[in-house]
């Protein structure tokens, strides 16, 4: 018979257990209100065909952040089993077990350990177990059971940002939507209102609102206008609990921008404005700015400017600055202070981008006044035209006037004018211009073969202040006179063969003319009178420009005439006829029988029939290699003659030493002492020239000796006159040596080697007196000395 034992397990979630049981059984929703503790009987089968185990678990609830000194208890647990001996013992696992909720392993006892937030985690699931302490044996399975967690309102509402940022259009209806804003609550939405929001707004009325369950926000003021205020901070609160007493809030802030729409029109500071410009203002110059305000921003503040009505609509333009909305008036014609130095303009404003919706607002455009003051300055002359255009034949005479131009001050002064021609633009001077009256003559003869146009510029300056000028240009056209004669088109090679015929074309001349015809050219061709008849050939004019040259005869020999001259004359049909004689070359050739060329060269028919090309070819080279071997030769014996007949050392020729001392001139007497010149005894006649090997050896002739007092002069001359009539003398320019010193010299000789005396018959104590310099020679020979006096 089997036993069946019942468990119980009792819970409590605090003191007073029944009042605490019933009232949390109240608060929460969808948990049957039973009892906590459960029997199960062992004599029931009912039971036993319910459930197998001998536990019976329910949920449980703890209330979260708890703050008391003491552990949360959390409830009872207790087996059929357990005799109160404690000979079970109670065992928890699971969620939390032994660190946030522990058990009495004797009593069954469970508390929590820490306070607890159902936001962290709301649900705890747990598994119990009772075991014998003896054997260590479960004496019944482990089941599971749930704490939940009791939501308590500790948690304000949160907003998904902390700042919002929005903007409308102004002057928006009332109820146009700006932004929505949420605020979330971390309590559990299913117990009661702890996590129900409510919105409400704190600052930024009257001019928005708040709905209090969407938080979506609204404009409430109507007509607000952005340039009277931009900005606006709104501050929406959140409150949990419905909004009740208690609850707890939060809030956040809306940053709202009124954007601009053109509700603004232009309008103009002033109604009048005054500018000045000077008569000497360029077009396209500007001369002032204007700008109308506008209180929008953007493109609905962006302005066009126009010129409306005045009197000088059609002298001064306005455009519009992008950047700055200014109107920019500018000069649209040259102003002239001596014809009008007063304007008038009405210059209006107006929006391009304007919004239908606030045309009750007015026009959006404005209108002001410009007047505009021309100012007086110095101009230059003015010329009555922009440019000369003048043509001129080319057959005028130099210092011819072709044209004149014309210039004047346009001030009121009327100053004089003188003109120049820039020389820049007539580099060649080929024409000048009277600078009192402007007369433009030629000053070289003109070509128009040679050039067409000729692109002056004339000057025209103020003669009190030469600084005022302008230039025009000036194009002047050389027309053409028939001042060129006609000539071939171009050089005709012009050959007749010995076998022609009769009347046979040999040759079609053309010609041209550098002349400008206007009904074009027409040139008519005959052979000069001189040559017409005694010709060989005829000339047969073709009306079209061209003729052609014929022969006259049957058969011509070239060895009788090998080239024949055709005089023809070339005549124009303009005025002044012009007319040329060119020479055509005719030469006689064999051809072939079909009238093509072989040769035209005469000389080609003397030669020996037996020799052939080859033949003479190496005729003509060995000739040619006999005269390169006797030019060698004699190039050769020419450079033997012309080699150096004395290679010594010793040539004259190859030592000669300049000092490049001059002397001081005919008053200097104490350089050099001339008398050795007057000693004519001391040449060697027997003495040969070294400078030439001679060919011949003549006998030495002896000069007369000159006499005691012989000019130098004298002397040079008559040695001069020996060489020159010397047949032994070289054929070409030679240093002639007269090779004497003199007997008589006072300045004796210099020499110690040619001394008459011996070394035993000086005394060298002279040189101790000349220095440190000439020591080591007094030395030497003071030595020598005192040796032979020894």
């Amino acid at each position: 018979m089997r036993t069946y034992h019942c468990f119980w397990l009792l819970f409590w979630a605090g003191q007073p257990h029944q009042s605490l049981l019933t009232s949390l059984s109240k608060r929460t929703s969808g948990f049957p209100e039973k009892e906590k503790v459960l029997v199960l009987s062992g004599n029931s089968r009912r039971d036993r065909s319910r459930s197998k185990r001998s536990w019976m678990w329910n949920q449980f609830f703890l209330l979260e952040e708890y703050t008391g000194t003491d552990y949360q208890y959390v409830g009872k647990l207790h087996s059929d089993q357990d005799k109160g001996d404690g000979s079970l013992k109670y065992i928890l696992s699971g969620d939390g077990a032994g660190d946030l909720f522990i058990i009495n392993e004797n009593t069954g006892d469970i508390q929590a350990t820490k306070r607890l937030d159902r936001e962290e985690k709301p649900v705890y699931i747990l598994r119990a177990q009772a075991i014998n302490r003896r054997t260590g044996r479960p004496v019944e399975p482990e089941s599971e059971f749930i704490i939940k967690i009791h939501d308590i309102n500790d948690n304000e509402p949160m907003f998904t940002k902390d700042v919002y940022n929005a903007s409308i259009p102004e002057m928006s209806d009332v109820g146009t939507f700006v932004v929505q804003v949420t605020a979330t609550d971390a309590d559990d939405p299913t117990y009661g209102n702890s996590a129900k929001v409510v919105y409400s707004i704190l600052q930024g009325q009257p001019y928005f609102s708040v709905e209090s369950e969407t938080g979506i926000i609204k404009t409430a003021l109507l007509n607000m206008d952005r340039e009277n205020r931009e900005q606006y901070q709104v501050v929406i609160q959140a409150k949990d609990m419905g909004g009740q007493m208690g609850g707890l809030s939060g809030t956040t802030t809306v940053n709202i921008t009124l954007t601009d729409v053109n509700d603004n029109p232009p309008r103009f500071p002033q109604s009048t404005y005054q500018f000045r410009a000077p008569e000497s203002t360029p077009p396209d110059s500007p001369i002032g700015r204007i700008k109308a305000n506008d209180a929008d921003v953007d493109e609905n503040a962006e302005i066009e400017y126009s010129i409306t009505e005045g009197d000088g609509y059609d002298m001064f333009g306005i455009t519009t600055d992008k950047d700055t909305q200014e109107g920019i008036i500018t000069v649209k014609k040259a102003l002239d202070f001596e014809n009008k130095n007063l304007y008038i303009l009405k210059v209006e404003a107006t929006n391009t981008h304007v919004d239908p919706r606030f045309l009750y607002l007015g026009p959006f455009k404005d209108s002001a006044t410009i007047r505009i003051q021309v100012e007086d300055v110095d101009e230059p002359p003015m010329f009555s035209r922009p440019a000369y255009i003048i043509e001129v034949k080319e057959d005028v005479p130099t210092n011819s006037v072709i044209g004149t131009v014309t210039a004047q001050d346009p001030d009121a002064a009327k100053n004089p004018v003188k003109y120049s021609v820039d020389r820049h633009t007539d580099m060649d001077r080929v024409f000048n211009i009277n600078s009192g009256n402007g007369s433009i003559f030629t000053s070289k003869p003109l070509d128009r073969e040679t050039l067409l146009w000729h692109n002056i510029t004339v000057i025209a300056a103020e003669i009190n202040n030469p600084k005022q000028s302008s230039r025009v240009p000036v194009f002047i056209k050389v027309l053409d006179v028939n001042d060129n004669a006609p000539e071939f088109a171009m050089f005709y090679e012009t050959f007749v063969c010995e076998n022609a015929k009769a009347e046979q074309l040999i040759q079609t001349l053309s010609a041209v003319d550098k002349d400008d015809s206007h009904s074009g050219h027409q040139f008519s061709f005959s052979i000069a009178p001189e040559a017409a008849g005694s010709s060989n050939f005829t000339l047969q004019d073709n009306r079209d420009n061209t003729a052609g040259i014929f022969t006259r005869k049957t058969r011509y020999n070239r060895h009788e005439m090998s080239t024949y001259l055709l005089p023809v004359v070339i005549s124009d049909n303009d005025y002044p006829v012009q007319s040329s004689t060119e020479t055509v070359t005719i030469r006689v050739c064999a051809c072939d029988h079909r009238g093509k060329m072989l040769s035209c060269n005469a000389e080609a028919l003397i030669h020996p029939t037996g020799l052939s090309t080859g033949a003479l070819i190496a005729i003509l080279l060995c000739i040619i290699i006999l005269l390169v071997t006797v030019v060698l030769f004699a190039a050769l014996r020419r450079q033997r003659k012309k080699e150096p007949l004395i290679i010594s050392k010793e040539d004259i020729r190859d030592n000669i030493v300049s000092y490049n001392d001059e002397g001081g001139g005919e008053e200097d007497t104490q350089a050099f002492d001339i008398g050795t010149l007057r000693n004519p005894e001391a040449i060697d006649d027997n003495k040969l020239r070294r400078d030439i090997v001679p060919e011949t050896l003549f006998m030495p002739r002896r000069t007369a000796a000159a006499r005691d007092n012989t000019d130098v002069r004298d002397f040079i001359n008559q040695r001069l006159k020996e060489n020159d009539t010397d047949p032994a003398a070289p054929p070409y320019d030679s240093l002639a040596t007269y090779a004497y010193e003199g007997n008589g010299s006072v300045a004796e000789s210099l020499s110690s080697l040619e001394s008459v005396t011996t070394d035993g018959d000086q005394d060298y104590d002279y040189l101790s007196d000349w220095g440190p310099r000439f020591k080591k020679l007094a030395d030497m020979y003071g030595a020598m000395d005192s040796d032979k006096d020894s």
